[in-house]
């Protein structure tokens, strides 16, 4: 099956977060995707997360995770997931911030920038999670209802409920209108 990268997987705000949200339906085992679980997605990602993560800006050209790394991709993706949830729900604690801290260590040991300016996708996350713990959300990081991907509300006023109102909200709002639909009758 083949997989492409759109830009509503990358509405997290940051590509710690593009990278914690690329397990689908996370617990819902029966539906649960890890787009990771397939290599190929895993080395286009960092394509695409060249072109469409909010951050792109920061770390211009990201290169594929050496197949040697990719263990330390996985277990930053798993801790930045675990800490920022728990954080999002108000419930962070020290050892989920000492295990992504550990995390970060660890993807950071060998991903430097490389002499052409292109740097290694699990640096580039290591790099983004260490930002996003050093910053204060003051409310800002969100859990969506609707798919429980995380995503930081840059909003104003900061209203926004789901990750992308394109795909989340609009399944949202179409299913509440299909229920009051159904329960008027004809």
């Amino acid at each position: 099956m083949t997989f492409s990268w759109t830009p509503h997987r990358f509405s997290g705000g940051a590509l710690a977060l593009d990278v914690a949200n690329s397990v689908v339906l996370r617990f819902d085992q029966q539906r649960r995707i890890d787009r990771f679980a397939d290599t190929a997605a895993m080395d286009t990602f960092a394509e695409a997360a060249s072109r469409l993560c909010g951050e792109r800006q920061s770390f211009g050209t990201l290169t594929p995770t050496a197949p040697e790394r990719r263990p330390l991709l996985l277990a930053l993706r798993e801790t930045t997931d675990q800490h920022f949830r728990a954080q999002a729900d108000g419930e962070g604690s020290d050892i989920l911030l000492a295990d992504l801290l550990n995390a970060i260590a660890a993807a950071l040991r060998g991903g430097q920038r490389q002499a052409n300016g292109f740097i290694a996708l699990e640096a580039a996350a290591a790099h983004s999670a260490l930002r996003l713990v050093s910053e204060t959300h003051d409310g800002r990081l969100k859990v969506c209802p609707n798919c429980q991907w995380l995503f930081i509300d840059r909003s104003r006023n900061r209203s926004r409920s789901w990750c992308d109102m394109a795909i989340c909200g609009n399944r949202v709002k179409a299913s509440r209108h299909y229920r009051k639909q159904k329960e008027a009758g004809p």
